[in-house]
């Protein structure tokens, strides 16, 4: 009888550890650069994000080349000279949600958070900590956030003659709307 009780128990509490996980493939990442000369915005609609509510672990990940731009010979530009996508496809995040207990995804409500990881842009990591929001409502949660990135943290070079096209801090938003990951 113990061993059935156990055995119980411990399905009960695998399926619990499961049942945290939430994620989307839809994810945005966008990235925003203000000069006087030209502002450039990119967005990218098919970003993966999975949060692991039991641990506070958050991995997202997102292709280069699905960056969009206003103009096409700026996307041609981004992938080709600056993240160099062909050598470096993906952009990612390996972080944590630092107090991943003061948020209740059973309960309807808006939370913040310090976020904390590693950022690879063009194979390179750099930490970074920002503070992100997560609204949750009828079973979803709603994740943002916003920061800066130097290029130069991340050996992305500028050419001397577009140090005035291109800002050296650059803009990060992330929104995900992350449902329940079922097995």
């Amino acid at each position: 009888m113990k061993k059935i009780i156990l055995s119980i128990a411990l399905l009960a509490s695998v399926s619990a550890t499961q049942a945290q996980k939430y994620f989307t493939r839809n994810g945005h990442l966008g990235f925003f650069s203000k000069t006087n000369m030209e502002d450039i915005k990119a967005n990218n609609e098919s970003v993966t994000y999975i949060v692991d509510w039991t641990s506070g672990e958050i991995q997202i990940s997102a292709l280069q080349t699905n960056f969009k731009f206003e103009k096409a010979l700026m996307q041609e530009h981004y992938n080709e000279n600056y993240v160099e996508s062909t050598k470096f496809p993906k952009a990612t995040f390996k972080g944590k949600i630092e107090n991943v207990n003061a948020i209740n995804i059973k309960k309807d409500g808006t939370y913040t958070a310090n976020v904390s990881g590693s950022l690879e842009i063009h194979g390179v990591s750099k930490n970074y900590t920002t503070k992100a929001t997560f609204k949750v409502s009828g079973g979803h949660v709603v994740a943002e956030t916003k920061f800066n990135v130097k290029c130069a943290d991340h050996n992305i070079k500028i050419e001397a003659n577009l140090k005035n096209n291109i800002s050296e801090s650059i803009e990060i938003t992330a929104k995900a709307d992350l449902t329940e990951l079922k097995k």
